[in-house]
């Protein structure tokens, strides 16, 4: 036997190993739970009565007085059902005089807590199905766990959808992102829009003068080509991109997009550069299995290398190493070498945010495992807020850039070879 104290009270509580102990203290929490709100909703009231004082009638009854309880309603938080009372406010000066208390702490219509509003998309986003929420709710909060139903779901997405169309709409001609991130992600979703196609969504992330990687963008195009990304660069300069700051200084993404043509007219001083995880699986995709490994390792040395001139080596080696026998491979290669070697000219520190796009990749894993839990044929819509929503979620998880204070000495326009400042220059 072992006892549990809460304040001043003390609670038996035995411990079968059936789980009947866990039951008694979540049971404690709750109505200590209940007794903090209940106390902090009355302090907020008392404030709000206490700045009204004043406020009295002829004979000198004040205006502004409690007056009993609203109805009781339960509210649903991560420690399951917490029923509660609000006390009524009354204001008995004339009507357009009048003011209408709010509680800050129990807003009108709550329902649930804001940690059980975070965990039901959060459990939809991470692949629980519709019809399997009212399992998994009762698991985690009880079985008096109510009115949490598919149906809460589709409000939720209803929601997203609006939240997708906001943030698409958002003006940005306060950002400055000095790097940019770009890639076309495909999903195994067939679209009624799109016939047999499947959806590609294209994918802005950018870095911020502190070093913040941010969502910028992200919408649907056809396949990865020109003109979808066109439109989408176009987008965020009519939304104001760049007139703050100007254009990004590097831009980073897989060779096969159509993201460069559609840069160099949108975005003409932004430089190139090739992300290495990308081309390293196209040289390898010309090679046998057998010899994948030792090439694999080579093309690691070329981008792990300390400087320009030493990744320039480990570029000749592999190109004099296998150019006679995976001619295409090695052609793969060598016609992106100057685009594969632009990060030298940025700070050491950068050199692993800006090799490869894996900001979009490692985010966009966690979002393919969700969409392949949806069956049959979505909207348009449906998928874009859904590829939000996961994008945004994982955001909060995004690490700052390294030496991000160097950043503006790149806005600056400061030199660096091999990632160390040109004190030359």
């Amino acid at each position: 036997m072992v006892e549990t104290t809460a304040k001043s009270y003390t609670f038996p509580v035995s411990d079968p190993g059936d789980g009947s102990a866990r039951d008694i203290l979540t049971e404690v929490l709750r109505k200590g739970a209940r007794r903090m709100l209940v106390n902090a909703i009355k302090d907020e009231v008392s404030v709000y009565l206490n700045q009204r004082a004043e406020l009295v009638d002829d004979v000198g009854h004040r205006q502004v007085v409690r007056n009993g309880y609203l109805p009781e309603r339960t509210i649903l938080t991560g420690l399951g059902p917490v029923p509660v009372k609000q006390p009524r406010v009354r204001d008995h000066r004339p009507v357009e005089e009048r003011e209408k208390f709010q509680s800050g702490i129990l807003p009108p219509y709550l329902r649930k807590s804001k940690s059980m509003e975070a965990l039901l998309p959060w459990l939809y986003l991470k692949g629980i199905s519709t019809g399997d929420f009212a399992e998994a709710l009762q698991a985690l909060l009880g079985e008096n766990a109510k009115g949490l139903s598919a149906t809460t779901i589709t409000r939720l997405k209803s929601i997203w959808e609006g939240e997708y169309k906001d943030f698409s709409k958002q003006s940005l001609a306060h950002k400055h992102y000095v790097y940019v991130w770009a890639d076309g992600i495909y999903f195994n979703i067939r679209l009624e829009e799109q016939g047999n196609d499947r959806q590609c969504i294209l994918v802005l992330i950018g870095a911020t003068p502190e070093g913040k990687k941010e969502l910028i963008a992200i919408s649907d195009g056809y396949r990865e080509s020109t003109q979808s990304w066109r439109e989408l660069l176009l987008d965020c300069k009519s939304r104001g991109l760049g007139e703050c700051g100007g254009d990004p200084k590097l831009a980073i993404g897989d060779g096969n997009l159509g993201f460069w043509a559609a840069m160099r007219e949108v975005w003409p001083s932004t430089l190139t550069q090739r992300c290495w995880v990308h081309k390293t699986a196209n040289v390898l995709n010309q090679m046998p299995k057998s010899i994948q490994g030792k090439a694999k390792s080579m093309l690691h040395e070329i981008w792990m290398a300390q400087t320009r001139a030493d990744a320039n080596k480990a570029f000749d080696l592999f190109i004099e190493t296998f150019g006679r026998k995976y001619p295409k491979a090695v052609e793969c290669l060598r016609k992106d070498r100057d685009v594969l070697l632009g990060f030298y000219d940025f700070p050491a520190e950068h050199w692993s945010h800006l090799r490869t796009t894996n900001p979009i990749e490692s985010t966009f894993a966690t979002v393919r495992l969700r969409m392949d839990k949806t069956k049959g044929c979505g909207s348009r819509i449906a998928c874009l807020a859904m590829v939000f929503k996961l994008t945004q979620s994982a955001q909060k998880h995004w690490r700052a850039l390294n030496g991000s204070t160097l950043i503006e000495e790149v806005i600056a326009g400061v030199q660096f070879v091999d990632g160390v400042k040109n004190e030359a220059a």
